[in-house]
């Protein structure tokens, strides 16, 4: 069985929807210190001006773990975030197929937790992708506790898995041993970025996933896909 785990992220790139499609359990890693101006709140929009960021404001203690933290629903940032969706993806090839379920998040729900937000909006990109075969959980729903890379360890162990499918950085700060002395092999993703169709000039990669889907619609799925290496368990 394949597991992958990461931290719940805001409409991100789409190498975490690969990781998704091609793993059989998908851990939201939801027990961790939040990261502070990193994806968990954030993407990038492709603008005629560039890229920019585009960033749910919250409230977040110094080493707040993710549970605990909050959106700042004080500022409107749910209006500001559609607007900005409106005015640089309104004109794209795709955008009327997912723009009534994606506006509902944005203009029929009020957000308590970001973790929350964030597993909401995956969820529904995930359904827009056809990527409906993988499960998934919560960390914080399971029994593994420790850091670093026992955590990691444990929470694959716990579920299973034979194969963990980590993110590049993870090179940095797994146990390899470990894991081999478990019986769980590591593979680390090598996504190569797919070119697809953009608005606005010249490519730019690493744009959250709804770039893909309103430029490119039904054939978003097979372009995450495309040149990526085959992973079996």
């Amino acid at each position: 069985m394949i597991v992958t785990i990461s931290q719940p992220r805001y409409l991100p790139w789409l190498g975490y929807f690969h990781r998704v499609a091609v793993s059989d359990l998908f851990i939201y890693l939801d027990t961790v210190q939040y990261t502070p101006r990193d994806w968990e709140n954030s993407y990038k929009v492709k603008t005629d001006r560039g890229w920019t960021w585009s960033t749910v404001p919250v409230k977040a203690a110094y080493r707040a773990l993710i549970p605990e933290v909050k959106v700042d629903n004080e500022q409107a940032w749910q209006d500001k975030h559609w607007k900005t969706i409106q005015t640089y993806y309104g004109g794209a090839p795709y955008f009327h197929e997912y723009s009534r379920e994606l506006s509902a998040l944005y203009n029929g729900k009020s957000w308590f937790r970001l973790t929350d937000l964030n597993q909401q909006y995956a969820k529904l990109m995930c359904n827009f992708l056809g990527l409906k075969a993988t499960q998934f959980m919560r960390a914080s729903e399971m029994t593994a506790s420790g850091k670093g890379s026992q955590l990691i360890l444990d929470l694959c162990k716990e579920v299973g898995a034979t194969v963990y499918l980590s993110g590049a950085e993870g090179q940095n700060y797994l146990d390899e041993l470990a894991f081999r002395d478990a019986g769980i092999q590591i593979i680390y993703q090598r996504y190569n970025h797919p070119i697809y169709p953009q608005r606005y000039g010249q490519f730019e990669p690493y744009m959250g996933v709804i770039d893909l889907l309103f430029n490119c619609g039904d054939r978003s799925s097979k372009t995450i896909m495309d040149g990526q290496s085959r992973i079996r368990s």
